[in-house]
């Protein structure tokens, strides 16, 4: 029978809520295979059609034969290879009737887990849980999985655009214009804040571009859910955990001690922020070694308004509004902050960057505070700058450049 995993992983998964489409007569060995992600489940999860029914379409997680998904993908040929990364590779295909009754046509993306063990089954299943009870916009969606024997597929809705990463660095891409840049540093921060404003707060834990996925209209959504984490709760004042991420991008914090909380990810957000500002990566080794380290070489800069013009993209050819770059440049100061009580809450970023969407950068309706850059209210620039809100210059102690723990995917 197909193992998808021992009672303690299963854990893991245990409020997911998966629902089947309807599908032609299957002879015992497709049932044996096709094993429902609700047989995972503690008993609450429901068991029977009529419970799941109940259930929104929407938020249906489809359970995926090994057959269906290399029908779509053509055997899994390499000329339908989108990427590859540390889960595995990812392949185009397109979903219909032909596959299965009930299903509406649509392009996906099928990801196929690397046989590599225990901690990647691990991550697909903390993948399966999360997205497949959140729903936002600014999220990838969750189209279903394959569980079969050590198969691990999950299936997502495609990505036209594919992600940040690429658009931002590859030498053949057209740089993308201000406007462009500061609706997906929006639309990434709203995903994220949706995540830390949950009934129960998720901790994304992997926040870069290459996570970030861009839809025919530039819109972006998180992807990649396999080291996100379940935030505290009561009285918990933060997650002890691995130290897990991406070097460049981890809260220096949490590097050295493993405590992980939401103002880990406002860090991540930060480096990613100062990307989309200068077009460079967060950490580039072909760089003269004071620049190799993004955060290290550009936020001294973002808080002085001498400086902080020279760091912008120089591909953006000067077309950008002057005043919404300061403040631009300043959140993305705050975002970096050694203490990371002086960084602002997701929700807050979301209501200052919403004002810099005009092209025009206008202040109307932002309270300025003495650093140049816009606020929704006073409650917001207090909390940037309250008590040790960060030093001007990098702490050597504290330098991600200086920590070698981090597991790089």
């Amino acid at each position: 029978m197909g193992n998808c995993g021992t009672r303690e992983e299963s854990a893991v998964v245990a409020n997911a809520q998966v629902q089947q489409m309807p599908v032609k007569a299957q002879s015992v060995s497709e049932r044996r295979h096709n094993r429902s992600f609700s047989d995972l489940s503690d008993p609450s999860t429901p068991k029977n059609s009529e419970d799941s029914r109940k259930n929104s379409l929407l938020d249906t997680v489809i359970s995926f034969t090994l057959f269906e998904l290399e029908t779509i993908t053509k055997s899994f040929r390499v000329d339908y290879i989108l990427g590859e990364g540390g889960f595995g590779t990812v392949y185009k295909g397109y979903i219909d009737e032909n596959v299965r009754v009930g299903l509406k046509s649509l392009p996906v993306a099928v990801k196929v887990l690397n046989k590599q063990g225990l901690q990647g089954h691990r991550e697909w299943l903390t993948e399966v849980n999360f997205l497949g009870q959140l729903r936002h916009p600014n999220l990838v969606k969750l189209i279903g999985y394959c569980c079969e024997d050590d198969h691990r597929l999950l299936v997502y809705e495609f990505m036209f655009r594919g992600s940040l990463e690429n658009h931002l660095f590859r030498k053949a891409a057209v740089p993308l214009s201000w406007a462009t840049r500061m609706m997906i540093a929006l639309g990434a921060a709203k995903g994220l804040a949706f995540l830390h404003n949950a009934e129960r707060p998720v901790i994304y834990r992997d926040f870069k571009t290459s996570n970030i996925l861009l839809d025919s209209d530039y819109t972006a959504k998180l992807s990649d859910f396999g080291l996100a984490k379940a935030g505290p709760q009561g009285d918990e004042t933060h997650v002890s955990t691995r130290v897990m991420g991406t070097y460049g991008y981890a809260a220096p914090e949490y590097v050295m001690t493993g405590h992980l909380t939401a103002r880990s990810d406002v860090y991540s957000f930060g480096v990613v922020l100062l990307e989309l500002l200068t077009g460079r990566r967060s950490v580039d080794k072909t760089r003269p070694s004071k620049e190799q380290s993004l955060v290290d070489w550009a936020r001294p800069k973002l808080n002085d308004k001498r400086k902080l013009l020279q760091i912008i993209d120089p591909r953006l050819e000067d077309q950008y509004p002057v005043k919404a770059a300061q403040k631009a440049c300043s959140l993305a100061y705050y975002c970096l902050s050694q203490n990371p009580k002086a960084r602002p809450l997701m929700s807050d970023v979301v209501e200052t960057l919403e004002p810099l969407q005009s092209s025009r950068g206008s202040t109307d309706g932002l309270n300025q505070g003495p650093t140049g850059v816009g606020f929704p209210d006073y409650r917001m620039h207090r909390r940037l700058v309250g008590n040790g809100a960060g030093c001007r210059m990098p702490n050597p102690a504290c330098s991600p450049s200086s920590l070698s723990t981090l597991r790089v995917r």
